[in-house]
């Protein structure tokens, strides 16, 4: 059986853990869920109304859920491909798209910055790159795609690109600078938490069920041991609405596993060339992200599944296994013993790829759906989120709202049907990839 121990949170030291919500509380805002974007909100309300009181709840430990647990790219220019490509219908869209991820990519670079945080961030960009070079068509319009919208991108093949990666297994690859960055996400999460501003009180292992209209208009937030009334709440907890008593069918849960080794050794290193740390998406939404981290591990992430709940530890295991495969189509000396942590997290996600992101009713303001891009996005939403229900405007959370269009979900079971369907076909067409 295989324990779920999330690498990236083992690496880190841990905070200091804050008391349930006991007791009936009030407050001026209310942020429900700790990840990347309410933290990043609970900053950016801090900054706008210094003399609020801010209470935020996390169902577990702020900093430690799907935030911390996630494969940490900083995504400021998405793989362009299809009619996103220069001269193609859909490239005005794709220009706009990258215009809000250059701008959520400097959002988490200066939090970075100004609080100081430590999370192995690493600016030099990553791969786009794939075993089978069909699975990377229209390669020179991408690189030419991506310097329209200011990315410093460069192809390479074969020898060149193994020397980067230190393995043969990918035979091409479009190394994307110019925003692009790696970091240590649980480090970041846990940055963004241990220094929030002293307006903002945190609970944790509050679990919030209901939200209801209050005779005086305000909203109470119930759990099983409290309560916060406030005026304004901001939720915050990605594809999961419906815990919190918010009815929500745009958004869905997608849950990925992943595994961490040990530190390479250095006979080890030596046999990969001794590379500098990088990272590789697929171009094909089933296929495998891999990482080379600061500290010598390689990550692995090749299985998602439609999932709202937590795999248990043998169906873990099995995942498990599947990672290690992975690893040995690109590194042959890996063993099962090389393998130190495995884990899995949720994503939230949605039918178009553009967030939900609303005001679901007076007093009540949401953003879920990062689709992968969570870590520049999720900070990005949190500090626009914050600016929408403090009624303030600009000309990003303009372009950010023209886009979001989630796209309407079937009921079940006739979503679940389709989704699992259309997953085993991108798996199929992934699979020379994972």
């Amino acid at each position: 059986m295989t324990e779920n121990n999330c690498g990236w949170i083992a690496q880190t030291q841990a905070s200091v853990a804050q008391p349930p919500l006991l007791g009936v509380q009030k407050a001026d805002w209310l942020i429900i869920g700790g990840g990347f974007t309410g933290l990043s909100a609970a900053h950016s309300l801090a900054e706008l109304h210094p003399q609020a009181r801010i209470v935020m709840v996390d169902r577990q430990r702020a900093a430690q859920g799907a935030s911390a647990r996630n494969s940490g790219f900083v995504v400021a220019h998405e793989n362009p491909s299809g009619d996103d490509l220069i001269g193609r219908v859909g490239n005005a869209y794709y220009q706009t798209s990258t215009e809000i991820s250059r701008a959520a990519s400097r959002e988490v670079q200066s939090r970075v910055s100004r609080l100081k945080i430590d999370c192995d961030l690493r600016e030099q960009g990553y791969f786009f790159a794939v075993h089978d070079p069909a699975k990377l068509e229209d390669a020179a319009l991408r690189v030419q795609t991506l310097g329209e919208t200011g990315a410093d991108a460069q192809l390479l093949e074969g020898h060149a690109l193994r020397q980067h990666l230190g393995t043969d297994f990918y035979q091409a690859g479009i190394l994307c600078r110019g925003g692009n960055a790696l970091l240590q996400p649980a480090k970041y999460a846990k940055g963004l938490r241990d220094t929030l501003p002293a307006s903002v009180e945190l609970f944790e292992f509050t679990d919030i069920t209901r939200l209801e209209r209050q005779a005086n208009s305000n909203l109470r937030a119930s759990s099983a041991q409290g309560s916060v009334e406030a005026p304004q709440v901001l939720v915050c907890v990605g594809p999961f609405l419906p815990r919190v008593g918010v009815r929500e069918r745009a958004v869905f849960p997608l849950e990925l596993s992943a595994s961490l080794t040990r530190p390479l050794t250095d006979d080890e290193f030596d046999q990969m060339g001794r590379p500098d740390p990088w990272g590789v998406l697929s171009t094909r939404p089933g296929g495998a992200t891999l990482r080379l981290t600061n500290d010598r591990r390689l990550l692995i992430r090749n299985t998602v599944e439609l999932r709202r709940h937590d795999l248990d530890s043998g169906s873990l295991s099995v995942r498990r296994q599947t990672h290690l495969r992975g690893l040995q189509r690109r590194f042959p000396w890996v063993t099962d013993q090389h393998i130190q942590y495995t884990w899995t997290g949720h994503l939230s996600a949605t039918r178009s790829g553009e967030p939900r992101f609303a005001r679901l009713e007076r007093g009540i303001h949401t953003v879920a759906g990062c689709n992968g891009s969570g870590v520049a996005r999720g900070t990005l939403w949190g500090r626009l989120l914050a600016e929408m229900a403090s009624g303030s405007q600009s000309p990003l959370l303009d372009k950010v709202l023209s886009q979001a269009s989630p796209g309407w979900l079937p009921p079940s079971p006739f979503f679940d049907i389709g989704a699992s369907v259309r997953m085993r076909y991108e798996a199929c067409r992934a699979k020379s990839e994972s």
